[in-house]
């Protein structure tokens, strides 16, 4: 590639959403209400999960974590896209864009990792009840969640380096809403071969990988299931995984059919309209899943709303094992 078609390029073009002019009020309003839902109701169930003693278990111990990754998750798309509708100006310093690459792959293989913690711990809770609490103690949770932060900073730093080699040629219009890791491989001058490759190894470790461990954990969870005599049993098992089934299946499937299917992300649209779907719409329904479909929360909520608990002082543990 000549030096005529490259270009040191110091900032990019966001084009945003595939919407006509007329439709970008109604839009702005829409994922601003989406936004500020994914915000409050993310820290809504960190709130309630540090006030209520009730929920100092392993699992709303993950929850927390999956709740603040969320709010992240969010944050690090949304705000630049909802500002670009507002004000026209469509165009991120080159800083700006590796940053918000990194951070975007970062908090996608956190919540990967949360996600794949609470499965095991399901698992656990149901496959080998006698043992739970020797298993799930409260360094093991730690070590779990240390564990995800460790290699999702690990995943998105190797990534970010590997992009920041690249030159970039002239045209530097990205045809997404935030500078996704694909759409800026496709405008480098580079060869890109290295990029694509650690794409298809470290994907499949921080994506399929956990994946993988989630169906083997509901496997095994789903053997004991059958195994339990009675409805009402089968039942409690069923409400305490519900949940976590319906975020694995939202998260994991537009992923998949966005980066692994390539018959399903064959326009440019598809491809924004699934980003959209687990950036934009998939954190703003876990505070839903998990509160409407938990009486732990539900119970929690209440008690927030009768009483005067507000200012209770938090407690020192983040959870406690109930024995």
């Amino acid at each position: 590639m000549g030096p005529e078609n490259q270009s040191s390029v110091s900032e990019f073009l966001l084009l945003g959403l595939p919407m006509r002019p007329g439709q970008q009020r109604g839009f702005f309003t829409l994922f601003l209400g989406m936004y500020l839902t994914t915000v409050l109701g993310n820290l809504l169930i960190i709130l309630l999960i540090r006030l209520d003693s009730r929920l100092h278990t392993p699992m709303y111990f993950f929850l927390s974590h999956l709740a603040f990754t969320d709010i992240n998750f969010s944050s690090v798309t949304v705000p630049i896209m909802l500002m670009n509708m507002q004000t026209q100006h469509l165009s991120i310093c080159y800083e700006g864009c590796i940053s918000q690459t990194y951070f975007f792959i970062f908090f996608a293989d956190l919540d990967s990792f949360l996600i794949t913690s609470m499965a095991y711990d399901r698992y656990v809770a149901i496959c080998h009840p006698l043992q739970y609490t020797t298993i799930m103690s409260q360094s093991m949770c730690v070590m779990l969640v240390v564990g995800s932060w460790v290699i999702a900073c690990a995943c998105a730093l190797l990534h970010t380096l590997l992009l920041a080699r690249l030159s970039f040629c002239a045209d530097h219009t990205v045809r997404h809403f935030f500078c996704d890791l694909a759409a800026l491989l496709k405008l480098s001058c580079s060869d890109t071969s290295l990029n694509q490759w650690v794409i298809f190894t470290a994907g499949s470790t921080a994506i399929m990988l956990p994946f993988l461990c989630i169906l083997v954990s509901y496997g095994h969870i789903g053997t004991a299931i059958l195994r339990v005599p009675s409805a009402n049993g089968i039942c409690k098992a069923l409400s305490t995984c519900g949940s976590h089934l319906l975020v694995v299946t939202l998260y994991y499937g537009t992923i998949i059919g966005l980066y692994f299917l390539p018959s399903f992300n064959n326009t440019n649209d598809n491809n924004i309209i699934a980003s959209v779907m687990y950036t934009v719409v998939t954190p703003m329904l876990n505070p839903f899943i998990y509160s409407l479909r938990n009486k732990d929360m539900k119970g929690a909520l209440r008690k927030l709303l009768n009483k005067k608990t507000f200012f209770q002082l938090i407690p020192t543990f983040p959870f406690k094992i109930p024995v």
